[in-house]
């Protein structure tokens, strides 16, 4: 039987993990909290983020890595992107050589602008073919209640996406794979960062014919960097790019586009923190991923403006007045 130890009991790690058991393969979730580990494996539920929802009568939780991890086929990670060095740091020499390790995550290193699988790749030492990557629009409270829903398994090597692409196919949740890890990768990054323009266009009443600018321009701009850096431009058309972005600009299910309309409403980025009270990928990894087009001299208005509020002090009124008073020009896929 394929072993996962999925590293993260929040949401999404905790959903996810869901899938995989349904697909039938063994799951050890990996938390901090003796507490909560204890409820999951007691209850069959996580209290604390997906209360009154069973989980898979297979699947438990630890606080020990090292168990989890032993003979695990994949090491999942759904953790804060920015805490992921420091993690690795630690579990790494407890993985098997052969494990591969799977990223969830959606953000960019801030300080060295690096995407979450050269991390991986630097921390553990692990080749391309033992780096994965799953996403798309993948909101977790919708996939613990089994709604259907698409993903994008990555990796260089398609044997090890199809590998995990088996380990994770269930009746509502498809998996499609796919090679271009960078590409999905920054989508998914990129993304939090639109959903975060959309939320505050949301929050300031500013209608559908906004957000589709929004929407539309957003994957304008993760198209031409994702080009810069060597992504697939048709990977931003599908599950990874429009589908994850599309999801995340207009659910309240998704933590970057409430946190926006936090914003919007007025609400000062501290007081969005605690509303949202969960981690919000986009608010820290729009510096990263601002810096990383910089870096590339990749025009990315959106981000900049994004910046500007959440990092900067500026008001959401002033961030449209600085991208509606843009100078007019001919529209281009990216």
């Amino acid at each position: 039987m394929t072993r996962a130890a999925v590293f993260g009991t929040g949401n999404w790690g905790t959903a996810f993990g869901m899938v995989l058991a349904d697909a039938g393969t063994d799951v050890t979730l990996v938390g901090r909290r003796p507490e909560l580990a204890d409820a999951i494996n007691a209850r069959h539920e996580n209290p604390d983020y997906l209360p009154g929802v069973a989980l898979p009568e297979g699947m438990r939780a630890t606080t020990d890595p090292a168990e989890a991890l032993r003979d695990a086929d994949f090491a999942v990670l759904v953790i804060p992107s920015q805490t992921l060095r420091a993690n690795l740091a630690e579990w790494a020499p407890l993985a098997d050589s052969r494990t591969v390790w799977v990223s969830l995550m959606k953000g960019v290193e801030l300080g060295t602008c690096m995407r979450m699988s050269e991390v991986i790749a630097e921390c553990t030492g692990a080749e391309a073919k033992r780096i994965a990557v799953v996403s798309g629009p993948n909101l977790a409270r919708e996939i613990a209640a089994r709604k259907p829903a698409a993903a994008v398994v990555a990796s260089e090597d398609i044997a090890v996406a199809e590998e995990l692409q088996k380990a994770c196919h269930t009746q509502y949740f498809r998996p499609y794979t796919n090679t271009d890890v960078v590409g999905c990768e920054l989508g998914g990054a990129i993304k939090n960062v639109i959903g975060l323009a959309a939320g505050m266009a949301d929050g300031m009443g500013l209608g559908d014919n906004a957000k589709g600018t929004l929407i539309t321009r957003g994957l304008a701009e993760a198209t031409r960097l994702g080009v810069a850096v060597g992504a697939d431009p048709y990977t931003f058309s599908g599950l990874a790019g429009l589908g994850d972005l599309v999801a995340t600009c207009g659910s309240s299910l998704s933590r970057n586009h409430m946190f926006g309309v936090h914003l919007g409403r007025g609400l000062t980025v501290d007081q969005a923190t605690a509303e949202v009270r969960q981690t919000t990928e986009g608010v820290k990894s729009c510096r990263s991923v601002l810096a990383l087009a910089e870096r590339h001299d990749v025009d990315m208005p959106i981000a900049r403006a994004v910046v500007g509020v959440v990092h900067e002090g500026h008001a959401p009124k002033e961030m449209l007045a600085a991208l509606m008073a843009r100078s007019a020009k001919s529209e281009g896929l990216y």
